[in-house]
């Protein structure tokens, strides 16, 4: 005696024949995916989508992308990118990670030992930042070039400067965050 099945009404996949669509076919469909996963955070939506259009791909190419014949192509690929992508978080959220992870304001008030920056140099990190703050807007980008990988007259050079102004510019900005900040130290 044969059992009736549960789940779905439709013949097997593997009944249906194998369809090979390109990477470009399944990122025109990106949006059902995007779509999908828009409960997921910001931070992690794009890692996510990256491993639902990677377990695509793979499927493809192992030949598990068997769509029913009957069935509009477009409408096909776009339901079965939408159970991947389904899939994939229904595993973001059920990871250790995503379980675990406990925001808070002051995470480092959690920690029964000091770990990290001290609150001294916390205390002068806010009061950096509230001088930043207060200096004109390219005093603060003069003072962000430093940091940046490339050289002061690479971007003299991309933003149409004199490299001498742009030192110059560097120079007055230290000066003025020098100056802001003898007087928030008073």
């Amino acid at each position: 005696m044969r059992r009736p099945r549960k789940g779905a009404q439709s013949p097997p996949a593997a009944r249906h024949p194998r369809k090979k669509p390109t990477m470009q076919a399944i990122l025109t469909e990106r949006g059902i995916v995007r779509a999908t996963l828009a409960g997921i955070p910001k931070r992690d939506r794009a890692d996510v989508e990256q491993a639902a259009l990677m377990g695509a791909w793979m499927a493809v190419k192992n030949g598990r992308y068997r769509p029913d014949p009957r069935v509009e192509p477009r409408a096909a690929m776009r339901a079965w990118l939408h159970g991947i992508a389904w899939r994939q978080a229904a595993k973001y959220f059920a990871s250790a990670w995503i379980r675990h992870t406990v925001l808070h304001a002051q995470p480092l008030g959690l920690l029964r030992e000091p770990v990290g920056p001290s609150l001294e140099a916390q205390l002068q990190a806010r009061e950096v930042l509230a001088a930043l703050a207060e200096l004109p807007s390219w005093q603060v980008e003069a003072l962000l070039i430093v940091d940046a990988p490339e050289t002061l007259a690479e971007y003299a050079r991309q933003h149409g400067l004199n490299p001498h102004t742009a030192a110059s510019r560097l120079r007055i900005a230290r000066e003025a965050l020098a100056l802001k900040l003898r007087r928030w130290r008073r």
